[in-house]
C-alpha cells in the first residue's frame, strides 16, 4: 500500500511538479502551526508566572484607533488579558513561539519541499529579513483582530481560561495564515536549486 502511494505520488510530482511542491508546504507549514499551537500555551503559562505581564510593551505609535486610543504596531499594554494586553510577557509568548517555529519551518522547507542546494547562509539571511518584515506587519494588523477576539471569547461569551486559550488559538491561527501566503513565494526564490557543475574529463594520456 505504501508503495503505491508512493508511485501514484511520484507520477503526480512528475507530471505536475509545481502543484506537488505546494501540496507539501502545505502539509509542512500545517505541521508547523500544529507545534506552535502545542508551543504557545505552555510558554504564555511559563512568562504568565512572572512579573513581565505588568510590564508595559507598545512601541510604534502609527496613529489612532476609532475610540482615540493610540494605535501601535507592537501593542501588548500591561495587565492580564483581556483588560490589559498581557504585557511584555504576553509578546514574548508569541515572539518565542514564531522563532522556534520558524527555524524548524527553515530547514524543513529547504530540505523536504524544495530541496535547495543554493547557499544555506544566503538563504538564511534572506529568510531572517523576510522574517522581521512579515513580524512587523502581523503584528500591526493583530492591533485590529487581537482585543475584539479575546473579549468576545473571554467576556462575551463568558468563557474565561477557556475562552483565552481559544482566543490565543484564534490569533496564531491567523498569523500562521499570513505568513503561509506570504512565505510561499519567497521560498521559491530563496530555496533555488543550483545545478551541480559537471565535472571535467581530461583526456587520456597515450601510453608511453
Amino acid at each position: 500500500m505504501v508503495t503505491r502511494i508512493k508511485e501514484i505520488w511520484g507520477r503526480f510530482a512528475a507530471q505536475r511538479p509545481g502543484t506537488a511542491q505546494f501540496v507539501v508546504f502545505l502539509v509542512l507549514s500545517n505541521g508547523i502551526t500544529v507545534l506552535q499551537l502545542a508551543l504557545m500555551p505552555a510558554i504564555k503559562w511559563a512568562f504568565g508566572m512572572t512579573a513581565l505581564v505588568d510590564t508595559n510593551f507598545q512601541l510604534w505609535q502609527i496613529g489612532s484607533n476609532p475610540g482615540g486610543s493610540q494605535y501601535f504596531v507592537f501593542d501588548y499594554a500591561a495587565g492580564a488579558l483581556p483588560a490589559g494586553g498581557g504585557g511584555l510577557a504576553y509578546f514574548l509568548a508569541v515572539q518565542i513561539t514564531l522563532l522556534i517555529a520558524q527555524v524548524i519551518n527553515f530547514f524543513a522547507q529547504r530540505t523536504i519541499t524544495f530541496k535547495s542546494t543554493s547557499s544555506i547562509a544566503k538563504a538564511a539571511f534572506w529568510y531572517a529579513v523576510a522574517y522581521v518584515v512579515i513580524t512587523i506587519a502581523a503584528a500591526a494588523l493583530q492591533g485590529l483582530y487581537k482585543a475584539p477576539v479575546y473579549d468576545l471569547f473571554i467576556d462575551t461569551w463568558g468563557l474565561g481560561g477557556a475562552g483565552e486559550t481559544l482566543a490565543d488559538v484564534v490569533t496564531m491561527i491567523i498569523n500562521a495564515a499570513i505568513s503561509f501566503w506570504v512565505f510561499f513565494p519567497i521560498f521559491k526564490v530563496i530555496f533555488r536549486s543550483v545545478p551541480e557543475t559537471a565535472a571535467v574529463v581530461e583526456p587520456a594520456r597515450p601510453a608511453s
